[in-house]
């Protein structure tokens, strides 16, 4: 019988540890994001923006954990989002040569593409284009999660 009760307590303690080690990597991006930006800043931005696009739930890779939701602006020194994204760790801002929707063609288009930067907030976001990047280059926007390899969403701003 006291084998049977440390098993029992051995397998319920584990699956707690599991969910909370789960949970813990889902709620510490939100507990470690910066302020978003406000409505105003993005409009701001999105006012001199040169493409629009949409991110939509409805993308073949996107899932209930991974997802995005509203319209990115692409302009000539900044991308601008006034939407919300699925929290997750370290988002990566890219721009495309396609449109992907799936990590695996986002994996094999990868070396064609450039990275802009880190996406910090989950509601709204801004980040400046590098220098000498040129948006009119590429057709897309994708956010990805670079610990994960986890295709979160995409947008086409220009055909």
């Amino acid at each position: 019988m006291k084998v049977r009760r440390a098993l029992f307590l051995l397998l319920s303690h584990g699956i707690v540890a599991v969910l909370g080690f789960a949970a813990g990597i889902y709620a510490l991006p939100i507990l470690i994001a910066p302020p978003a930006p406000s409505g105003a800043e993005v409009s701001a931005v999105a006012e001199v923006a040169s493409y629009s696009g949409q991110f939509r739930r409805d993308l073949k890779d996107s899932d209930a954990l991974h997802w995005g939701e509203g319209e990115v602006f692409v302009g000539p020194e900044s991308v601008s989002f006034m939407g919300k994204l699925s929290p997750g760790p370290d988002y990566q801002l890219y721009l495309s040569p396609e449109f992907v929707e799936t990590e695996a063609a986002f994996n094999q288009l990868k070396p064609a593409m450039v990275r802009v930067g880190s996406v910090k907030t989950f509601e709204n976001f801004l980040v400046e284009l590098p220098a000498g990047i040129d948006p009119s280059g590429y057709t897309s926007v994708i956010v990805w999660c670079e610990t994960f390899g986890e295709f979160i969403t995409a947008a086409q701003y220009r055909m």
